[in-house]
């Protein structure tokens, strides 16, 4: 059975240029869903794991501005030279995450992330 999630995690990076995979997890590191375009995976680190990783790190800074009053943690991009993986905070227990290479269409997917927000919130 398929998740709830699929179908609009699936569109939104068939629709981002350059994109390499989506997930959908929750802070604690558990992925919900996830998808990824397969003949671009193999030279990249595991996307799936890069997130697991950095749940840890953006519920850290989420922490930290909580705690300077600097507001809410809406949006995180980490980019390297091979990948930049772009987070987008939907609820206190869960985010969504876009990998994309260097080339890609880093604003497209950010724009992309915003509008599928309120729809994912409503199925979490």
């Amino acid at each position: 059975m398929a998740s709830p999630f699929r179908e609009s995690i699936q569109s939104l990076l068939d629709k981002v240029e350059g994109g390499v995979a989506c997930i959908l997890m929750g802070f604690d590191g558990i992925t919900l869903d996830s998808c990824a375009k397969g003949d671009q995976t193999a030279a990249l680190p595991d996307v799936q794991t890069l997130a697991m990783e950095f749940a840890h790190l953006i519920a850290q800074a989420r922490r930290t501005l909580t705690s300077l009053d600097a507001g809410a943690l809406e949006e995180f991009t980490l980019r390297t030279d091979v990948l930049t993986l772009v987070v987008r905070v939907l609820t206190p227990e869960y985010f969504l995450g876009c990998a994309i290479m260097p080339q890609g269409g880093l604003g497209r997917a950010r724009y992309l992330m915003r509008i599928a927000a309120p729809a994912l919130r409503a199925d979490l």
